[in-house]
C-alpha cells in the first residue's frame, strides 16, 4: 500500500521519492514507478532515479539495466542515457560494452552548443581502451575548445576538461577510480 502510494506521488511530482529497498534485496526497485518518471526526476535527480539504486552496495548493475530499459520506454530519444548507462558500465569493469553505449553519444559533426562534446567522448573512450595517446590528443583537443564570449569567466572551461585530466593521471587504473578518487580528480599540491 504505502509503495503504491509512493509511485502515486512520483508521478505527480516533478522530482521522484527516494526508492525503498524492495523485500527481494537492496537492488529490487519498482521498475513500473521508476519507468514513468519524467526525464530529469528519472536522470537527473540525486534523490531519485537510477541515482539512487546505483549508490546501493552492489547495485551499479541494476541501476544500468533500469537505464536501459528507461532508454528503450523512450524510444531511445534521449542520448545522455546511453552516456549514464556507460559509466555505470565502465565503473562495473564492463569496458566493450561501455565504449559502445559512450560511442552512440556523439554529435555527427559537431554540436555548436557542446563543442567540447565529442573530445570528451573521444578521451573517455581512449582511457577505457587503454590509448594514452589517443587520450592526450582527445585531451589537447578539449582545451583547445574557444570559450564562448556568454561564457562566464569563473566557471571552467571546456566542461570535463579535469575529468579528462584525472583519467591521464590514473591512466591504466579502474575507471572507477580514475573517474571519482580524490588522488586522481585533484591535482597533487606541493607543500612549502
Amino acid at each position: 500500500m504505502m509503495l503504491t502510494l509512493l509511485a502515486a506521488l512520483s508521478l505527480q511530482t516533478a522530482h521522484a521519492p527516494p526508492v525503498p529497498a524492495g523485500p527481494e534485496g537492496p537492488c529490487q526497485i519498482d521498475r513500473q514507478a521508476m519507468l514513468a518518471l519524467g526525464m530529469n526526476a528519472f536522470d537527473q535527480d540525486h534523490q531519485g532515479g537510477w541515482r539512487v539504486v546505483s549508490e546501493r552496495p552492489n547495485c551499479e548493475g541494476a541501476a544500468a539495466e533500469l537505464i536501459r530499459d528507461y532508454r528503450a520506454f523512450m524510444l531511445d530519444r534521449i542520448p545522455i542515457l546511453y552516456w549514464h548507462e556507460g559509466q555505470l558500465r565502465a565503473n562495473l569493469g564492463q569496458n566493450a560494452e561501455a565504449i559502445s553505449l559512450m560511442d552512440r553519444t556523439r554529435r555527427a559533426g559537431g554540436d555548436a552548443r557542446a563543442p567540447w562534446w565529442n573530445p570528451y567522448v573521444d578521451g573517455t573512450i581512449a582511457f577505457l581502451r587503454g590509448d594514452r595517446t589517443a587520450l592526450t590528443e582527445a585531451r589537447a583537443r578539449l582545451a583547445a575548445v574557444p570559450r564562448p564570449a556568454d561564457h562566464p569567466a569563473d566557471l571552467a572551461w571546456p566542461p570535463n576538461l579535469a575529468v579528462v585530466d584525472g583519467l591521464i593521471r590514473c591512466f591504466g587504473r579502474p575507471y572507477r577510480e580514475a573517474y571519482f578518487a580524490d588522488a586522481c580528480q585533484r591535482p597533487a599540491t606541493t607543500s612549502r
